[in-house]
């Protein structure tokens, strides 16, 4: 929670440095494959075309068009449709750059906080990034990371003496609020550190010597009286919003919807069986081993806020990105006092600097090249032809052509896979989706979408009265799954086209 660079750490390592930058943006360079970006681009147009105003109920679906909708991202939304718009035919990339910035401000920023040279925090901030990429993208996400990472910059400052007040704060939350719904990431941390500077206060009024054994600041009683007050304002000011105090609610509903957070990936605890799982568990083992040799300082607020945010990490997917970005300073810190130590102990390091630079060079430019050597190539593509690019995807955008061709011969009521309603939200505006990323929570009588697309899709064999209860009569269906076979089974369903993805189907006439 503490530390700020001093010049002298700084490395003379200009070319390297340059390097490490070139693969930090080859990693946060990310094409638009985000399931969800579709739902939140469509959101944003649309507020454009109605002049800011926000639907009432759920516009996009023909199964839940009675919910009341509350979109937590709304103005990111906005603003995302000014870019697409704005920009004309390179609308597309300018929102990759539009996530790439808001990335990479949200690991420098946390890197900032690091008493530690340049090369030690690009270093830092790459291997996070790394372990981050299944996480990074067009994610309005990495708004919550960003404003996270200020919270935390801001409160170190504080804390240290470096700042007189936090007056900052509640402005920021205001439009935090109103850019994403993570802002109670940034309510939750700034709790965990006034709990934890209290509770150190408290042991300090009993034990006094205990502050002479820290190596971070102990706020006064004072200090944390007003971190208290500035916090309160700022949950206060969260209600400041289109939805008052019904995006709360929002939150809440979704966050305890034990359906959903038993089925979606997003949500399961990390397992180290998949690839991102086992380059997860690695980093947090290798964090462990590096705490234990290279760490020897008594900071309890940090240590509070690492153990709280590790275990939120191990619990659920989501939580990953958190633990990522507030490890970055503890990193840099590290690498830092591993350089130090073996350049004491090993003279010839420091005589051999620029052959020990050329392999590590050669290992960044290796890093580069796992990423692809077409992947910069494929990132461009998918924002300045983003119909061309989808075709090597997994998204219809083969089907979704055809649909815009034959558009008579395709029924009113679609049934579409999860993964492809924000992407059909996007390239097929004029249609009404099943179900799309914002609806595992919503339910509303005997219509609790989520759970019936399971049923529909998950069982076997697959509840096909899920079609009737909806009034589907045309879909658009992934191959190979339950539903694409008894599908194709049935005799009141008619398959009119198919592709390397997907078919479509239509209901036969009674």
């Amino acid at each position: 929670m503490t530390h700020h660079e001093t010049t002298a750490s700084r490395p003379p390592f200009p070319a390297f440095d340059a390097l490490l930058l070139v693969f930090l943006l080859n990693l946060v360079l990310q094409p638009l494959v985000e399931p969800d970006f579709g739902w939140h681009l469509r959101t944003g147009l649309d507020l454009l075309r109605n002049g800011w105003r926000l639907p009432a109920t759920d516009p996009y679906s023909h199964t839940m068009p009675d919910w009341p909708w509350v979109e937590h991202a709304w103005l990111t939304d906005g603003l995302l449709g000014l870019i697409y718009t704005g920009l004309g035919s390179v609308g597309p990339l300018g929102v990759i750059l539009f996530f790439a910035g808001v990335t990479v401000s949200a690991f420098f920023v946390m890197a900032g906080l690091a008493q530690a040279g340049r090369t030690h925090k690009l270093l830092a901030v790459a291997g996070a990034l790394w372990v981050a990429l299944p996480f990074l993208g067009a994610r309005t996400q990495l708004v919550t990371l960003l404003g996270l990472a200020v919270v935390l910059r801001w409160c170190s400052r504080y804390l240290a003496g470096g700042m007189a007040h936090l007056w900052v704060i509640p402005p920021l939350f205001l439009l935090w609020a109103n850019l994403h719904g993570g802002f109670t990431a940034g309510l939750f941390v700034l709790a965990l550190i006034i709990l934890a500077s209290t509770t150190i206060r408290l042991l300090i009024s009993r034990w006094p010597s205990l502050s002479d054994r820290l190596d971070e600041p102990t706020p006064a009683w004072a200090h944390i009286g007003h971190l208290a007050l500035i916090t309160g304002l700022a949950a206060l000011l969260t209600l400041v919003n289109p939805y008052g105090w019904r995006l709360h609610g929002e939150i809440y509903s979704s966050l305890s919807d034990r359906f959903m957070l038993e089925t979606l990936h997003e949500w399961q605890p990390v397992s180290p069986g998949s690839r991102a799982g086992a380059h997860y568990a690695g980093y947090v083992a290798a964090l462990g081993v590096a705490l234990m040799f290279l760490y020897r300082r008594r900071e309890p607020v940090r240590w509070t806020i690492l153990a709280v945010f590790v275990g939120l990490s191990l619990r659920h997917w989501r939580n990953v990105p958190f633990f990522l970005l507030i490890s970055v300073p503890l990193w840099a810190e590290m690498l830092a006092e591993l350089t130090s130590w073996l350049s004491a102990r090993f003279r010839t390091l420091v005589q051999h600097q620029k052959r020990w630079l050329l392999a590590a060079s050669l290992a960044v430019a290796l890093g580069i090249g796992l990423l692809g050597p077409d992947h910069l190539k494929r990132v461009v593509q998918s924002g300045l032809a983003p119909a061309e690019f989808f075709r090597e995807t997994e998204y219809p955008i083969e089907a979704v052509q055809w649909v815009q061709a034959h558009r008579d011969r395709v029924g009113t009521q679609l049934y579409n896979d999860y993964g492809f309603g924000g992407f059909l939200l996007w390239w097929l505006p004029n249609e009404k989706v099943f179900i799309d990323g914002r609806m595992p929570a919503w339910r509303v009588g005997d219509r609790r979408i989520f759970y019936d697309y399971i049923a529909l899709t998950n069982w076997e064999p697959p509840a096909l009265g899920v079609l009737q209860k909806y009034d589907v009569d045309w879909a658009i269906v992934e191959l190979g799954n339950p539903l694409n076979r008894a599908l194709a089974s049935q005799g009141d369903w008619q398959e009119i086209y198919k592709d390397t993805k997907v078919s479509i189907y239509v209901k036969r006439p009674k």
